[in-house]
């Protein structure tokens, strides 16, 4: 694993809330600032020896096997993934396999995963990659943003992990890492922030490869270790120079953390009405789908709402099916 020699002075600057480690017996500071390249080998090195061996992270996955897993593993944990990630790239081993396919088998596919617009949008990124580039996951950081369903986290991953480019790459393990490690809190705001984003490019190692290498590591370390709760300090590579550890680690004091419900929700009704149609051989009659929520009102409007977001189709004769399907 390659590691990072020098960073400019911009991105110590970014870096000033942190902490540097203390003389042994010396009193710890945690305003002392600390050099970014302190962070960079301890983090890249760590990870060289700890990273867990995931399908996506292989070779043999391309840019089109980490695009997939990059679309499955937002807000759904790797445990969920792995299995369907394995049958989604043996049954479409490239983009143009899935593209050929009816939007609704990429919904039949997505299985239990949670939020299946993901399948529509990744099958809108299959097609839109057979009609402008060939077939192929496009290297561009620009052309990946242009994709359907494609942000700017998607394309910095990608760009990052199939192609070892040099992106910030933020997702919620980085942002807590980073939370804490160099600002000092416990947890980052509800909602990333541009100052979060500045300074995850300013942390950003200068060198191409030892930057996409930060961007696994990181990402990682917040996954295994710098966990939301319970978080594995005394295992961690940086936790001498972790500015929430020096400060004592102190509570959260922003706005509450955001739960996640789900029983009784309209979330959880499209889930039911979205297996009955995933599972059925054939286009569903309504009274089929009336047996899947005892609520009338609420059923109509999650069914209503899968329409609308074009997961479901009502037919002329007033079945429902999974878009494109037969």
């Amino acid at each position: 694993m390659t590691t990072t020699t020098a960073t400019t002075s911009a991105t110590a600057t970014a870096a000033s809330n942190a902490a540097t480690p203390e003389p042994t017996g010396a009193a710890p500071d945690a305003q002392q600032p600390v050099e970014p390249a302190t962070l960079h080998a301890p983090v890249i090195d760590w990870f060289a020896a700890h990273a867990r061996d995931l399908p996506w992270r292989r070779p043999e996955a391309g840019a089109w096997g980490v695009m997939v897993s990059e679309f499955m593993l937002q807000q759904t944990p790797v445990s969920r993934v792995l299995p369907v990630y394995q049958e989604w790239l043996a049954r479409w081993p490239r983009p143009a396999d899935l593209a050929a396919e009816a939007p609704g088998e990429a919904v039949r596919a997505w299985g239990r995963l949670g939020y299946p617009r993901r399948a529509l949008r990744l099958h809108g990124a299959a097609a839109a990659m057979v009609e402008r580039h060939g077939g192929e996951v496009p290297r561009d950081h620009h052309q990946l943003l242009a994709l359907p369903g494609v942000g700017e986290y998607t394309a910095a991953a990608v760009a990052s992990f199939a192609y070892g480019q040099r992106h910030a790459v933020l997702d919620t393990n980085v942002r807590r890492v980073f939370a804490r490690a160099v600002t000092g809190s416990e947890y980052p705001p509800n909602a990333s922030t541009a100052a979060e984003r500045k300074l995850a490019r300013m942390l950003l190692p200068e060198d191409e490869a030892t930057a996409a290498s930060w961007a696994a590591a990181t990402m990682e370390l917040g996954a295994l270790l710098c966990t939301a709760r319970n978080p594995k300090c005394e295992g961690c590579p940086i936790a001498s120079a972790c500015a929430w550890r020096r400060a004592g680690s102190p509570a959260h004091q922003g706005p509450p953390r955001r739960g996640q419900t789900y029983a009784g929700t309209d979330r959880q009704v499209r889930g039911k009405l979205l297996a009955v149609l995933r599972t059925a051989p054939a286009p569903v009659p309504q009274s089929v789908l009336d047996r899947v929520w005892h609520d009338p009102e609420q059923r109509t409007r999650a069914l209503a709402g899968l329409v609308t977001d074009g997961l479901a189709e009502r037919l002329p004769d007033g079945r429902y099916r999974l878009p494109g399907t037969r």
